[in-house]
């Protein structure tokens, strides 16, 4: 098969996938076809992806009709084997000469090793793409990200909901195949009410405005995406306010829909007496409605909704949207108007019959460690004990109301709503809700003192138990999430810029469960540090250091520092120094020192005998450690490490000196400790903010 490139184009209809899921089995079938592709090299231009309820497909541009021929070589067996005495081949010699398509006599033989063998070097023809074009979308569906397939009727195929139809177009020629037990066509469908019949593409290319202009389906992600937007903004303007965009939500109702129409609706004003996270709760959450917002940020009494369907009576769709949302709402209404029938503080007795985990005891049992670990952090950081162990003790009363119980994600938030009504103090109440803080990565941080103190000692709490119990994450499996509750912590410590002895702590939260093991300390210590590395790697946000490295991260690890502050601090005077003209004669001096340091039986300690320095080099060298040891206590007592290591570089001209004119290893022995000594004092004044013989060079 020859001739110009054509356009491909893949489609699998389908029942309503799901809309959550929709845009990573969008990327990961194109990232498929696209390997597919590349590992046949198949040359191409551009590949899109299309995603909607309703199907997945990718349109591949200029795509070859045939492979380039592809160089072979071929080592076939020894001469010895492949020919007889009188010389005429053997069978292994024309099986290995058939198998490449020539005769004997078109070998040639190479030299390896010790022996001879035979050699075929040629080339073979390309295959058609459209014999390897089924192959490549077979792998690419069954390499999706979906956890649980389903089969449907008395199909044995299995996907991840059932398959209607199957477009497989390569120019105008249909790619004959059967793929998850539907033979391929060259038709596509319109949407599933306006348009429902097939529509037959003449060709591959014209299926993004096949479906656009005759089948009421806009099929990109994307542009369906921003058309939604833009539609949601126009009709939030309408309303003399401001439509709240979520991010999530316009995936989420893009996944939803194939030809969006938003439509303005209204609920009863009463319903702004909730609070307004329950408002935009139930609108988004469980309804998939934009909530609306006048200029001042306060809420009105509108939503906008997007419909499937371009009606012919768009006042029938709003009062049906209307007659939906008004019982949730009325719900919600009455959750708020019982949970407030009596105080916060009368759920706490109730969380002891609330099991937290069966070997660390109930909800109560975990209150109880926190209010008490709360009261210490508080001290700590200069909040007031009183109202942090108040808010501890609250903290997860919420947990048993009516709101809560109905809208899990606002545990916390109707908790300060309740405690404000209760008349607790003003800082109490938004503890109650700061101590789930952060939320999410990036997300905000406690912002009062009782609040940060309950924080952190709610997150050190489960961290602690789980480790006691042995229940550490291993792989992707982390159902208490410890490793957002470790990054949580350090963000706050970092972020919030508190310099705290975080290994005491750990250790406190530890001494505070029902249980613990020897090894539970060292463990989750060296975990809280390995989640500090992810975290400063990865850029480390507010608290974050650019361009370091891990090697960076264990120089500094190594000094054994408790608080992450102040080990954000001391790589960030790493890095300072580490751009300095001496850092990198320094770092291979630190690197050198270290290995005669391990080699020596002495090992480098003890005080430096000034009657024993003999050579004017080591002389000069304790001198100017001694001219600089104020300065760098100083610098060391305050936490000033970049100027203490800028200090420490003005040694770079004696340090080389010494390793030119001086032998460490002489041969009396007395002369020998004391210069191991001396390089050991030397090393231990970089090694207090980070070991230099860690880094590479």
């Amino acid at each position: 098969m020859s001739g110009a490139p054509r356009d491909f184009l893949v489609e699998i209809g389908t029942e309503e996938l799901p809309p959550l899921a929709l845009p990573e089995l969008e990327r990961a079938f194109a990232q498929g076809i696209r390997a597919g592709l590349t590992e046949a090299n198949l040359p191409f231009g551009e590949l899109r992806s299309f995603a909607t309820p309703r199907r997945l497909a990718v349109l591949v541009r200029d795509l070859a009709p045939l492979q380039p021929a592809q160089a072979v070589k071929l080592k076939g067996p020894p001469v010895s084997a492949a020919f007889a005495k009188d010389g005429t081949p053997t069978t292994a010699a024309l099986k290995f000469a058939e198998k490449c398509g020539v005769a004997v006599s078109a070998l040639t033989r190479i030299t390896e090793g010790k022996g001879e063998f035979l050699h075929f070097a040629g080339s073979k023809p390309g295959l058609a793409t459209l014999s390897l074009l089924p192959d490549i979308v077979r792998r690419a569906l069954d390499a999706l990200p979906i956890p649980k397939r389903m089969r449907w009727g008395s199909s044995s195929a299995e996907f991840v909901r059932p398959v209607h139809w199957l477009t497989l177009l390569f120019g105008s020629e249909i790619v004959p195949a059967r793929i998850l037990e539907t033979d391929a066509g060259s038709a596509t469908r319109g949407h599933r009410f306006m348009a429902p019949q097939d529509f037959p593409l003449a060709q591959a290319g014209d299926y993004e405005a096949t479906l656009r202009e005759h089948g009421k389906v806009l099929a990109d992600f994307t542009a369906r995406r921003t058309q939604i937007r833009e539609q949601v903004v126009a009709a939030g303007k309408q309303l003399g306010g401001a439509a709240l965009l979520d991010d999530a939500l316009l995936d989420e109702v893009t996944a939803l829909v194939e030809w969006p129409m938003a439509i303005a609706g209204a609920f009863e004003t009463r319903f702004l007496e909730l609070p307004r996270e329950v408002l935009i709760c139930t609108l988004q959450q469980h309804q998939r409605y934009f909530p609306v917002a006048s200029a001042d940020g306060k809420l009105l009494a509108h939503f906008i909704t997007v419909s499937n369907i371009e009606s012919r009576d768009p006042a029938k769709v709003r009062a049906g949207n209307e007659r939906v949302v008004r019982p949730r709402l009325s719900d919600a209404a009455f959750f708020w108007t019982q949970d407030r029938k009596q105080p916060l503080a009368a759920r706490l007795p109730a969380l002891d019959a609330v099991t937290f985990q069966a070997k660390l005891g109930s909800v109560g049992d975990k209150v109880r460690r926190v209010a008490k670990l709360s009261g210490e952090i508080a001290l700590l950081i200069d909040a007031d004990r009183g109202k942090a162990e108040r808010a501890a003790q609250l903290a997860k009363c919420d947990l048993l109301s009516a709101m809560v119980g109905e809208f899990p994600e606002l545990q916390g938030i109707m908790g300060r709503y309740y405690a404000a009504a209760d008349g607790e103090p003003a800082e109490v109440a938004t503890a109650i809700d700061e101590h789930y803080l952060p939320r999410g990565a990036g997300g905000a941080l406690p912002a009062t003192g009782a609040g940060t103190a309950v924080a952190l000692a709610d997150k050190l709490d489960t961290l602690a138990g789980i480790f006691a119990i042995g229940q550490k994450p291993s792989g992707t499996k982390d159902p208490f999430g410890l490793r957002r509750a470790a990054i949580g912590v350090l963000r706050i410590l970092i972020e919030r810029r508190l310099d705290m002895d975080l290994r005491a702590l750990v250790a406190r939260a530890i001494g505070l469960q029902p249980l613990t093991a020897p090894t539970v300390e060292a463990d989750l210590w060296d975990y809280v540090l390995e989640r500090l590395r992810a975290y400063l790697l990865d850029g480390g946000g507010a608290g974050g250091v650019p361009g370091i490295t891990t090697e960076m991260f264990d120089a500094v690890r190594a000094g054994n520092p408790v608080s992450p502050l102040d080990f954000t601090v001391r790589l960030a005077a790493l890095a300072k120094f580490l751009a300095l003209p001496d850092a990198a004669g320094l770092t291979a001096a630190n690197k050198r020192i270290s290995n005669i340091l391990k080699k020596a039986e002495a090992g480098g300690g003890g005080d430096v005998d000034v009657a024993l320095l003999r050579e004017p080099a080591e002389k000069a060298l304790h001198a100017a450690i001694g001219a600089l040891a104020g300065d760098v206590e100083r610098a060391l007592a305050k936490r000033d490490y970049a100027a203490a290591f800028a200090r420490l570089a003005t040694l770079r001209g004696d340090v080389d000196a010494f390793f030119d004119g001086v032998m460490v290893n002489a041969e009396d022995a007395a002369l020998r400790r004391n210069r191991l000594a001396l390089l050991g004092n030397l090393r231990a004044r970089f090694a207090r903010i980070a070991d230099l013989s860690l880094l590479p060079g």
